[in-house]
């Protein structure tokens, strides 16, 4: 009874962790959307190319995909309850987490491409400057732990504590 009492509060402090994770990438990627929301009614955006409005559209649905997955870890707690807790609702909580990371890193890129196109008015430079940043965030974000979980596995479970 007492191991299963204390795999149950590790579930929860997993749980507090991932909704505290939520908490605190939540404020950026809602002022993110702040800005989204608000360059729409700048003079300068009516003067935009219908594809660079399209891609700041496109990002701001991204951001709010984010902010969805970002936002469901604490709220699927909330309503399945904490005396439910299992490791499947930690497994499926880190996941939506991990899943956010996506869109995000797209909505980033696209305001990146807005941005550049804006003061540059180059498309290139645009291009460039959205890539440059999905190449960051995704070699940062996806890449470099991937790689790392990689290297840990092979060469057994302490190499990642060095």
């Amino acid at each position: 009874m007492d191991k299963l009492l204390i795999e149950r509060n590790g579930l929860h402090e997993e749980m507090r962790n991932i909704v505290e994770e939520a908490r605190v990438i939540l404020p950026g990627v809602q002022a993110l959307f702040g800005f989204h929301t608000i360059a729409v009614f700048n003079a300068r955006f009516a003067g935009l190319p219908s594809y660079a409005t399209l891609c700041h559209l496109v990002g701001l649905g991204m951001v709010i995909v984010a902010v969805a997955l970002v936002t469901t870890p604490a709220v699927y707690y909330r309503v399945v309850g904490p005396p439910n807790v299992s490791h499947r609702m930690v497994a499926r909580s880190s996941w939506l987490l991990r899943c956010a990371l996506a869109p995000l890193a797209c909505g980033l890129a696209l305001d990146m491409f807005t941005v550049v196109f804006v003061t540059t008015r180059g498309l290139s430079a645009s291009v460039a400057g959205a890539l440059l940043t999905l190449a960051l965030l995704s070699g940062l974000w996806f890449a470099f732990p991937w790689y790392e979980r990689r290297r840990c596995r092979s060469h057994g479970n302490n190499a990642g504590h060095r």
